[in-house]
């Protein structure tokens, strides 16, 4: 039987979320998941229909979420639904929603030089089924600065500080990319990188999203 998966886009345009779904619907079908594509957070409120799913990807920044839509989704991860996402389409969707944060791992603070910013992602973990066989991959856009959950198993990190600004005098410090973790029995997946659809289709981060879906899935094999 065929993987089921949710993706959930719309927020603020200027991450090309709709584009991005599109990206990772195709991904998704290319490995066999019955995926359905929405954009209206309503169809987060069945929570008996979320827990039929094998995997959830929000694509979503800067919107607000009610109480009705973010409790399913909680309540479908905790029992072994699979959640994963990219950028600000995960980790900066809805910033009031402590619930949230608490279960992706990790929100953007700030992205010091805007998108124009060129840095490397360092593989910090080779092992692990979403990295191994990677090798270190630079990148042209907006470098992610983010407040995130201690128990993250972190796969790949990059160096701050590179642009100028308030945390440079801090020194040195490996900022996660790509992290996993479990909220209840669900895995979690978070990949920082994806400002435009174009990151997300660059070869290292299509296997790296690909990879890091199918992970929450439960679907690796």
């Amino acid at each position: 039987m065929a993987k089921k998966a949710l993706i959930v886009w719309g927020g603020w345009d200027g991450h090309q979320p709709k584009e991005v779904a599109e990206v990772l619907n195709k991904a998704l079908t290319g490995k066999g998941f019955d995926v359905e594509v929405s954009n209206t957070l309503d169809s987060f409120k069945d929570v008996a229909k979320l827990k039929e799913l094998d995997l959830i990807v929000p694509v979503w920044t800067m919107g607000s979420i009610t109480g009705e839509q973010l409790g399913p989704v909680v309540q479908a991860v905790q029992s072994g639904v699979g959640i994963g996402g990219c950028h600000g389409g995960m980790c900066d969707s809805f910033r009031e929603a402590t619930d949230w944060q608490f279960m992706t791992g990790g929100q953007w603070v700030s992205h010091p030089g805007n998108d124009s910013v060129e840095y490397t992602v360092h593989i910090t973990d080779k092992n692990h089924y979403i990295t191994q066989g990677l090798q270190d991959f630079k990148v042209k856009s907006e470098q992610y600065y983010l407040h995130t959950d201690p128990v993250n198993k972190v796969l790949a990190t990059t160096q701050f500080p590179i642009a100028d600004g308030p945390h440079v005098p801090n020194g040195d410090v490996q900022m996660p990319v790509i992290w996993t973790k479990l909220y209840g029995t669900g895995r979690v997946f978070y990949y920082s990188v994806g400002h435009r659809a174009s990151d997300i289709e660059m070869p290292e981060s299509l296997e790296i999203m690909t990879r890091g879906l199918l992970w929450a899935a439960n679907a690796e094999v």
